[in-house]
């Protein structure tokens, strides 16, 4: 359509104002849509635009936020808009989320709550573990029998997740689209639970003629839970160290290779041993020490250096009972969050680089000692240490202060991977 306007308006002094011009133009005028269009708008609207598309598009641009809309049905309409402009122009639809607003932004978030946390009967360690995990982004990983609350609460973290600035929710809305699915421009973060059987392609991306995005893409900006993780093949738990250390993975193919950020929210779940009953108090462990220590040995040290949070999870008991709702935890991440954002960060705690973390992670003299204390004591690496000085930056954030303290220390030391079973 663009032209064949541009053929039949040659001679006409017409001002086009910066319009966009979309469609295929069919033997009889009619203007068609393709599938090309709603991803093209898409990468568009980073700022405010005017754009003409058919109007069998309409549907679907009309959801994209930051655009001035005028829908066509044929290449004689779209002519008699360029001279006369009087065509009626389409607004986006309302984007009608509450916010907070920081520094100049706006940043959404969703309100609703359909899986809650007060369904999570006991397992107070692990949720406060949760609530630090989501307020600054730490990569999280639960021990415990089946049946004690893991999938529960990974699945209830994507409600409590920090808000998203209009950038970011086009972006998840360009994954979808990348997916072949339509965007539903909420602010609610994506959730990928890939299962352990899935290949490596599926996982990270691939395809014999494209490089499409594998699971570890589609969760960007959102949360990766890896059930039953040990159970993962051991040539996908090592490629996931790059993701979770750079944000970004590579898909490199004969004709094309493509680049997709990953700054996910890591979440994994796993058994204390291949039975599963090892840390439960009724029933007995029918494993061998060799079956534990083959099963613990699938998950090599690299892999584990890169989860900040670990927690083993209580046995259930009949008197557990719930605390915290997810509309709580929510508004103490949402607090948390404007903390970040007053210091103007423009990641979250548990994304910062290293000249970041000196800038942004201030300890007090005593929180100063107990770290240097225990990096003697239990020879952490220096990707330890940085692991805990964004934990205890969360925590204090948690807390509204500004220095991070002694017991915000001690906190992020707790979730310290246990290197022997107690």
């Amino acid at each position: 359509m663009a032209i064949a306007l541009g053929i039949a308006l040659q001679k006409e002094d017409i001002d086009f104002e910066d319009y966009f011009v979309f469609g295929e133009l069919g033997l009889d005028g009619v203007v068609k849509d393709t599938a090309m269009i709603f991803p093209l708008v898409l990468s568009l609207a980073k700022k405010p635009i005017k754009v003409v598309v058919p109007l069998e598009s309409l549907s679907k641009v009309q959801k994209i936020p930051n655009i001035n809309i005028v829908a066509v049905q044929t290449l004689s309409e779209a002519i008699t808009f360029f001279k006369t402009k009087k065509m009626p122009s389409h607004q986006p639809i309302p984007f009608s989320f509450p916010y907070l607003e920081a520094d100049g932004e706006k940043y959404y978030y969703d309100p609703s709550y359909p899986l809650d946390f007060s369904e999570v009967k006991g397992q107070e360690v692990a949720k406060r573990a949760a609530l630090v995990a989501a307020a600054g982004c730490h990569n999280l990983l639960m021990e415990g029998s089946p049946g004690c609350g893991k999938s529960m609460i990974a699945k209830r973290l994507r409600y409590i997740l920090p808000p998203m600035s209009m950038q970011e929710i086009l972006e998840m809305a360009k994954m979808a689209a990348l997916d072949g699915k339509e965007p539903s421009f909420t602010p609610l973060r994506s959730y990928r639970s890939p299962h352990h059987s899935s290949t490596k392609a599926s996982i990270f991306g691939g395809g014999s003629s494209g490089a499409r995005p594998g699971e570890v893409a589609m969760a960007h900006k959102g949360i990766l839970f890896f059930d039953e993780l040990p159970h993962f093949a051991k040539s996908v738990l090592e490629a996931l160290r790059e993701p979770l250390q750079d944000h970004k993975v590579l898909i490199s193919r004969v004709h094309s290779k493509v680049e997709y950020e990953t700054t996910f929210l890591f979440v994994a779940a796993q058994n204390p041993c291949p039975c599963g009953n090892l840390l439960d108090n009724e029933k007995e462990c029918r494993c061998t020490e060799l079956e534990i220590k083959r099963y613990k040995n699938r998950l090599s040290e690299p892999l584990l250096d890169r989860i900040d949070l670990y927690v083993q999870m209580a046995p259930m008991r009949a008197d557990d009972s719930a605390t915290y709702t997810s509309q709580q935890m929510h508004e103490m991440v949402l607090q948390a969050f404007l903390m970040q954002k007053g210091r103007r960060q423009r990641r979250l705690n548990g994304k910062l680089k290293e000249q970041e973390i000196e800038r942004y992670c201030i300890l007090d003299d005593v929180a100063d000692s107990i770290l240097q204390q225990a990096r003697d004591k239990f020879s952490l690496s220096h990707r330890s240490l940085a692991n805990i000085k964004k934990v205890a930056r969360t925590i204090a954030d948690l807390e509204q202060k500004e220095i991070i303290e002694k017991q915000h220390i001690l906190e992020a030391l707790s979730y310290r991977r246990r290197t022997v079973a107690p």
